[in-house]
Order: C-alpha cells, then sequence, then structure tokens
C-alpha cells in the first residue's frame, strides 16, 4: 500500500513592510546658514541613516527648481527668489504642495516653521488626510532686523506675527520645540495644542572635550595663541554681539585675552567699527563662515563660551560648546537657562549688563582649575542631548500620529 505524503502548505507570505516615509517641510535647509538649517539637515540625515525614506521640500538656494539625492536623503527644491532685506537669503515663491505629497505619498510629513513651505506643507498633507508634526523654531525676534520693524512697532508686529503661527501650527496632529522653557513661551502666547519639548540634540561623537594643547587648536584656527572668548552664530541684532565686545576692555584690565566670533551676518561691519572705535579692534578676530566639519577644532582652540543672545529657544552652538568641554556665560534670557547652571557649568547674566558680564568672562578666565571643573561639568548635561536618543523620540511620535 503506498501512503501518500502531503506536501506542508505554506503560510502566505506577509506583504513586505517598506521604511517608514517621511517628508520634512522646512523654508531653510544647507547650504543656508542658520540653527534650524543644521538641526533640519541633522534630522534628515539621521532618520535616514536609521532605515527611514526620508524626502525634504525646502527652497532652491540657486533658483530654478530641482530634485536632488544627497547623503541618503532626496531633496525637492522648489523655486525661489532673493528675500530682497537679506543678502543671502532665498524664499520659495508661493506653491501649493498637493502633487508633490500625492506623489510622494508621506506617512507623515514634519514642518520645521510656519512660513511659505511650512504653511503650504500643512495645509497639503490636511487636504490629503496625512498625519503633521511641527516643530517650532520661531522667535519673532529673529524677523524684527531683516523686516526692519521699528522698535515703536515691535510689540505689535510681534502679536501679529505669534498670532499668524498659532494658526498654522494649530492644524498640526502634534507640536515640539527644543525645550520646556520654549514650549512654556508657546503656551504664554496663547496656543492651545499641548506642545512636547525634545531637544534638537547633537552629534557627542564629534563634539567632545579637545585631547591636544590648545595652542596647536589656535594655530589651526588661525588664532593668536591667548586666552580665548568664543561666540558661534550668526552676526545679527538678536544675538546683542555688541555686549560682548564692549566688555572686553574690562576683560583685558585682568588678563591678556581675545574675542573670537565664528559666522556671518548683517552686523558684521558694525561690530567691526565698535570694536576699532573702543580700542580692541586687535583683540576681536572675525574668522568668518567656518564649515560644520570644522567646528570641533574651533572649540577646542576656546577657553570659555559666551552666548549673548536674547532669543535663543535652545542654542545648538552652546550645546556644541558644552559638549566640547568648555564653561560657558550667557544672557539670563529664554532658553539659557536650561543649558547653563550657574556656578556649575558656567554663568548667566544680566542681558545689557556689560560689567556684570566682563565680571563673569574675567573669573573664568583667572582659573584655569575652575574652567577645568565646570567643563567638566557642561559635558555632562550635554551628555543628555544625544541627537539619536532626539531622533528615536520623533519616530515615536510619528508612530504615534500614523495610527
Amino acid at each position: 500500500m503506498v501512503m501518500s505524503v502531503s506536501t506542508p502548505q505554506l503560510a502566505p507570505a506577509l506583504p513586505a513592510t517598506r521604511p517608514r516615509r517621511v517628508l520634512i517641510g522646512t523654508d531653510t535647509y544647507p547650504p543656508d546658514v542658520n540653527g534650524a538649517a543644521y538641526f533640519t539637515h541633522r534630522l534628515a540625515c539621521g532618520l535616514a541613516s536609521r532605515g527611514n525614506e526620508v524626502h525634504v521640500v525646502c527652497a532652491s538656494d540657486e533658483g530654478p527648481a530641482r530634485t536632488e539625492h544627497v547623503e541618503g536623503v532626496t531633496v525637492h527644491r522648489m523655486r525661489s527668489a532673493p528675500v530682497l532685506v537679506h543678502p543671502t537669503m532665498r524664499v520659495s515663491l508661493p506653491v501649493r504642495l498637493d502633487r508633490l505629497i500625492e506623489a510622494i505619498a508621506p506617512d507623515v510629513v514634519h514642518v520645521q516653521g510656519h512660513f511659505v513651505v511650512g504653511r503650504a506643507a500643512v495645509a497639503a498633507s490636511r487636504r490629503a488626510g496625512i498625519p503633521v508634526v511641527a516643530t517650532n523654531h520661531f522667535m519673532p525676534d529673529n524677523l524684527f532686523q531683516f523686516a526692519r520693524v521699528p522698535g515703536r512697532l515691535r510689540d505689535r508686529a510681534g502679536a501679529l506675527a505669534w498670532k499668524d503661527f498659532n494658526r498654522v501650527f494649530s492644524r498640526a496632529d502634534r507640536v515640539t520645540t527644543p525645550t520646556r522653557i520654549a514650549a512654556g513661551l508657546l503656551s504664554d502666547k496663547g496656543f492651545g495644542p499641548p506642545v512636547e519639548a525634545v531637544s534638537c540634540g547633537i552629534d557627542l561623537a564629534r563634539f567632545r572635550p579637545g585631547t591636544g594643547p590648545r595652542a596647536w587648536a589656535r594655530e589651526a584656527a588661525g588664532l593668536p595663541d591667548r586666552d580665548t572668548i568664543l561666540f558661534v552664530g550668526r552676526l545679527d541684532e538678536e544675538k546683542r554681539l555688541g555686549e560682548l565686545i564692549r566688555a572686553l576692555p574690562y576683560v583685558l584690565n585682568d588678563t591678556d585675552a581675545q574675542l573670537a566670533l565664528v559666522g556671518t551676518g548683517g552686523q558684521r561691519g558694525a561690530l567691526e567699527r565698535l570694536a576699532h572705535r573702543i580700542g580692541v579692534g586687535d583683540r576681536v578676530v572675525f574668522l568668518g563662515f567656518v564649515p560644520d566639519e570644522a567646528l570641533p577644532g574651533v572649540y577646542a582652540a576656546a577657553d570659555v563660551f559666551a552666548m549673548p543672545g536674547v532669543a535663543e529657544l535652545q542654542s545648538i552652538a552652546t550645546l556644541e560648546a558644552m559638549a566640547s568641554g568648555l564653561p560657558v556665560v550667557a544672557a539670563d534670557a529664554m532658553a539659557l537657562p536650561h543649558l547653563v547652571r550657574p556656578g556649575e557649568n558656567g554663568h548667566l547674566f544680566r542681558p545689557g549688563d556689560v560689567p556684570e558680564l566682563a565680571r563673569r568672562l574675567s573669573g573664568l578666565l583667572a582659573s584655569p582649575a575652575l574652567r577645568t571643573t565646570m567643563g567638566a561639568a557642561s559635558r555632562r548635561i550635554a551628555l543628555t542631548h544625544d541627537h539619536q536618543a532626539s531622533l528615536a523620540r520623533f519616530e515615536a511620535i510619528y508612530r504615534e500620529v500614523a495610527r
């Protein structure tokens, strides 16, 4: 008797899963030079490195529209025009993004602002039924100098700007901002939906305490070998760099120091004139634009980091300096107290109080041991801002809103 043996039935194949598809909408993206552009670039590349399919829609840096694949990210650059009040900035021309969103079919759209691209991305996503996450990097102070808003009108203009922001971001499924202080600001301005604080994060492997002599790092950065106060960021009005330059004569009464300013911006000419007028022109070094990959070497050349800005929602540069093991002297304003713990990793000063700023800087420059202790504390605080943890949280938010 021949017995038949049946062939086991294979279970039906599961449908192949595809990577999560994320579309990031932003008005500013490299080669633009600002904190929001750098964060968005790190977010896009970081998400791509973790296996997500990432698209970015932003303004073209040259004018005509184009699509390119860079660092694992597909970048859709929309046709743009120059901004007359800013020599290097371009803005996307108003456009509906329905066709792009239909073609990409993202699982989630993550906007980085409420201006042209962010506004269009939110509107198109709502029409298509796609969940939206919105991250805020906005402060009206960032716009006042570019829009040439007179001082007497700034309160009114700020109120209108916040109202417009609220109208756009209230349509998102989830809103984040870099710090709890920044989240509280949105609540104070009448923003209704809950806001989650998610740090912008930094690459702790790239930004870490230097291992060689500072003299070598200074030589590599083109700086004289003397005690160095460092600022990294845009040379623009809300950074209040005039206060830092005016503090320098007081500092020079106590120590042989210099101020190194990294970055570009509309205030450079005025700052150069101020430095020469008060007799410290030879002690203020304008290093200009420094590529991101060279920034760790600049931090390694410094003894103290200073951030006098009053419109910082987090301050990535301050975080990078802290991760590099530098003590920080910062304005007691906005989110900077979230990073600087007075007496532990640096000091806060009252905005506008130049003598206090000078005393804080001089005290640190006079004590190498104190700088070492506070620099180590800065590094410990920065360890809580690992960008991989931030990426993981954003991925979790994407899962939550896409259910």
